[in-house]
């Protein structure tokens, strides 16, 4: 007399620890987010992921590059601002002491209120600095990576706004002939001020086209990693539910034969 099917029975025993494997895995998932948590999910999964992670940590980076970038632009928008007022007063001075009017006297406290304001000028040149790089200074690029990879960088030229680069060194107003002739040199200086205003103004204009792009990049790239990296939740909750059913449906037909062959034994012991 055969009591029980042996094959049956291993079949939903193997099915049933097969599925409890494959359950773990789907509420890994489940519980942390990640389709792939370990290279055994999904190997080749898993290098892509990675690689588009690398490119989104990346693009992050150079938007904060570029936050700086606007930052130092700001600093010698403001320091640029206070060079040209120092050289449009220094002109009122020059303009003043052109007159005939102006006595020796007169001309001697314009030349000290000049001296002040040429220091001033080389005071915002020499201190205006952005983390200890000097930013009005001297005549030098300044390099800003703007994307993920090497090579994508835009180069900003600081400019140098000292007396000396704007050639106003030794300027006197001590003699109508000295404020005439410095009229013109501020003329020079303003408009060379007004132009490095222009450049600043055209680099911050790139700079922010160039954040809106790795802005919109990193928004696609991270999109396309999700997709990759990410747990499809509404297909995974589906998918242990079917292992759930099938899990319990091996249990019952387990536990269903055992409780048969317990009541065939059982009429043996009457």
């Amino acid at each position: 007399m055969k009591i029980h099917n042996q094959a049956m029975v291993a079949f939903s025993v193997t099915r049933y620890q097969k599925n409890e494997k494959l359950m773990e895995k789907s509420m890994n998932k489940l519980s942390s987010g990640l389709a792939i948590r370990q290279a055994s999910d999904n190997a080749a999964g898993l290098a892509v992921a990675e690689t588009m992670r690398a490119q989104v940590r990346g693009l992050s980076q150079a938007q904060r590059n570029m936050q700086d970038g606007l930052s130092v632009l700001q600093a010698a928008n403001e320091g640029l601002n206070n060079v040209n007022a120092l050289l449009q007063r220094g002109r009122e001075l020059a303009v003043m002491n052109a007159n005939e009017t102006m006595t020796a006297t007169d001309r001697e406290a314009s030349q000290e209120e000049l001296n002040q304001l040429m220091e001033a000028i080389n005071d915002t040149a020499s201190k205006l600095e952005f983390n200890t790089k000097k930013i009005l200074g001297e005549n030098a690029p300044l390099l800003l990576m703007v994307g993920a990879n090497p090579g994508q960088q835009i180069s900003i030229d600081l400019m140098d706004t000292s007396t000396k680069a704007l050639n106003l060194e030794g300027v006197s107003l001590l003699t109508q002939k000295d404020a005439g002739e410095l009229i013109s040199r501020l003329d020079q200086a303003i408009q060379q001020t007004t132009g490095n205003l222009t450049k600043i103004g055209s680099y911050q204009e790139a700079i922010e086209h160039h954040m809106t792009n790795t802005l919109v990049n990193e928004s696609n790239l991270t999109s396309s990693l999700s997709m990759v990296a990410d747990t499809d939740m509404a297909k995974e909750i589906a998918s242990n539910l079917s292992l759930t059913i099938r899990q319990n449906s091996d249990k019952i037909i387990v536990s269903h034969v055992n409780q048969s062959v317990s009541e065939v034994l059982g009429l043996f012991s009457r």
